[in-house]
């Protein structure tokens, strides 16, 4: 056997094992046992969009931040078309509104903690509604 068998032998029998169980340590498979790495915790909010009716012929999105704590609003169809994006609270009041042409993304920020509805239009149609939470 030469060097770099050997090297390669102790690393795939030494190595990946033990760093496969601090990896299985630190994401809380065996919570008694302390994570000898520092693993960063998040203490920002969470949001999720649940997209009830999706438009086929438009393609609209709306996704968090890494961060969980803005809204990206972006469409991807017709750039001469204007799409308006509403965000109502449980109680059926305007949260926010966005205009945006095809093509292009706005952010929507500043949302409250609670449970939201959202629609989506062009040309007074509805084209796509769904919730979105933030906890």
């Amino acid at each position: 056997m030469n060097t770099s068998e050997t090297v390669g032998r102790y690393i795939s029998i030494r190595i990946i094992p033990a760093l496969f169980t601090i990896v299985l340590l630190c994401t809380g498979i065996h919570p008694s046992i302390g994570c000898p790495l520092s693993v960063p915790t998040y203490s920002n909010d969470t949001i999720l969009v649940q997209k009830q009716v999706t438009s086929k012929k438009h393609k609209i999105k709306l996704y968090p931040n890494a961060e969980q704590d803005v809204l990206f609003f972006s469409v991807r169809g017709s750039e001469d078309k204007v799409y308006q994006f509403f965000l109502f609270d449980v109680n059926g009041n305007l949260v926010k509104q966005a205009n945006i042409k095809g093509r292009q993304t706005t952010v929507i920020d500043n949302i409250e903690k609670g449970n939201y509805l959202f629609e989506v239009f062009s040309d007074d149609v509805r084209i796509e509604n769904g919730q979105v939470i933030i906890r």
